[in-house]
């Protein structure tokens, strides 16, 4: 009776580990990880099973003997499922996928045996689910070493496998023996399992401990790479005769590729960049943090547009190959109000002619930054009237789409602009970040796709400009 009463506390203790084990799983919500979801079911139905066929439990529901046999056998095929599933996710697939090949065995025998249960038939002289793993694992194991099978590194795997072969000994034993197989308490599986679950434990612990460790490590770095390129980033716009500015910028991650900057600016003119690194992520951020120190390097030297992309395609080409950025540059003079740009396969900025109710699009044909050294730009001139607003931007602004697949840049950002035509810049720009946000994909969490990036000029008279 005391043996009966401790194996049954062993098993309720083994189903708690289990279910513990799928809270960590959902909390950590890492889908690429399911060894915590296949050891806490392989640990809950393992516990059910040594729960259910316990005497003392039997006796304290009062169920007849063939229900409870029935359901200890239906668990205990169930069981060696997420059992497999777990081994696969520290043993790999094997040679040709040999684990997944074995499991899909093992499933047709379990359903063979299942159906008997209900309807007997003469595939019942197949052999036990159970035996044939016994058989085959081995086996399995056997074809992948001396085909070359090279399983993946696992920390303590020493603990992990010693605690694998205590409880496959003991499983073969009374499976194989079936020494008092209907009798746990003299039987060694439960002890085998118990050491089994132990080192388990042990090697799951550690993994968790090192990969949280990671993850510290990692949102450290990552807070430190958001701050660099905050600080790459302007912290205002300038202040210039004539025009009004304002810019906003939406990275979709906590670092991005996207950048906006000011690189000149005084009483007689400003210069705008606009430049967006292909992907996402700590690369394509450092790639931006290049972008703009290659900028302001080659303003030393040359001044024009397009004497400016040229130099930061060189830049690109030699120091960070295959690695491509998007890019427009104008310098606008407030005396003359003539803007000169050269883009690098940028999006085409919208020009918008207040007094005539037009949108013209600036287009720039230049080949996309970093593919190609020494490429020469063509720089373009525009001549700004007063009251013009100019929508310089990344292709996340355009290319946001909603749920019903309508890109925001052929559906709605024409309209806007005329719409809010009247706005002063700051408010058109703080408007337009909002509607494009609502856009992406009804603005559902996670709708949006891209880095986004907006800088709006105004052309403004002398004397509206000093208000």
């Amino acid at each position: 009776m005391q043996s009966a009463i401790a194996l049954l506390i062993v098993g309720a203790v083994i189903a708690t580990l289990g279910a513990a084990a799928i809270i960590v799983h959902v909390f950590r919500r890492r889908a690429h990880e399911q060894f915590l979801l296949w050891f806490g079911l392989f640990s809950i139905l393992y516990g059910i099973v040594l729960v259910v066929r316990n005497s003392v439990f039997r006796l304290a529901f009062g169920q007849p003997d063939e229900v409870w046999n029935l359901i200890e056998r239906l668990v205990s095929l169930s069981t060696i499922i997420p059992g497999l599933l777990l081994f696969e996710e520290f043993y790999g697939r094997g040679w040709r996928s040999s684990i997944r090949w074995l499991l899909a065995v093992y499933c047709v025998l379990s359903a063979v045996a299942i159906s008997g249960m209900v309807f007997p038939h003469p595939f019942g002289i197949l052999l036990p689910p159970g035996a044939v793993l016994v058989i085959m694992v081995p086996v399995v194991l056997a074809m992948g070493r001396l085909a070359g099978y090279m399983p993946p590194s696992v920390p303590n795997s020493r603990v992990l496998f010693t605690g694998l072969i205590v409880f496959f000994v003991a499983f073969s034993a009374d499976r194989v023996l079936r020494t008092e197989l209907n009798n746990w308490h003299t039987g060694l599986e439960p002890y085998g399992f118990l050491v089994f679950v132990i080192c388990l434990w042990y090697v799951i612990a550690q993994r968790v401990i090192a990969d949280e460790k990671c993850l510290v490590s990692l949102s450290d770095e990552m807070r430190a790479a958001r701050k660099i390129q905050e600080a790459l980033l302007p912290r205002s716009v300038p202040s210039v005769e004539n025009v009004q500015l304002a810019a906003r910028y939406a990275p979709m991650t906590s670092v991005a590729g996207d950048l906006y900057d000011f690189p000149v600016a005084g009483p007689h003119g400003v210069g705008v960049l606009v430049a967006d690194v292909m992907g996402h992520g700590v690369g394509a951020a450092l790639v931006a943090s290049m972008v703009k120190v290659a900028i302001s390097a080659g303003l030393e030297h040359d001044r024009e547009p397009a004497g400016i992309i040229a130099g930061l395609n060189t830049t690109l080409c030699n120091a960070a190959r295959q690695q491509y950025v998007t890019a427009v540059y104008m310098y606008f003079d407030t005396a003359s109000r003539v803007g000169r740009y050269a883009s690098a396969a940028q999006p085409p900025g919208l020009l918008w002619r207040r007094g005539r109710q037009t949108l013209e699009r600036l287009d720039g044909s230049g080949l996309l930054l970093g593919v190609r050294p020494n490429e020469s730009y063509t720089a373009r001139e525009v001549y700004f009237e007063v009251g013009d607003r100019l929508l310089l931007y990344s292709d996340g602004l355009v290319d946001a789409e909603n749920a019903a697949g309508e890109s925001f840049g052929d559906a709605a950002l024409p309209a806007f602009i005329q719409a809010k035509q009247n706005l002063g810049a700051e408010q058109f720009v703080d408007l337009l970040l909002k509607k494009v946000l609502a856009w992406s994909r009804g603005g559902s969490a996670g709708g949006q796709e891209d880095d986004i990036t907006i800088v709006v000029m105004d052309i403004q008279d002398s004397t509206k400009s000093r208000q």
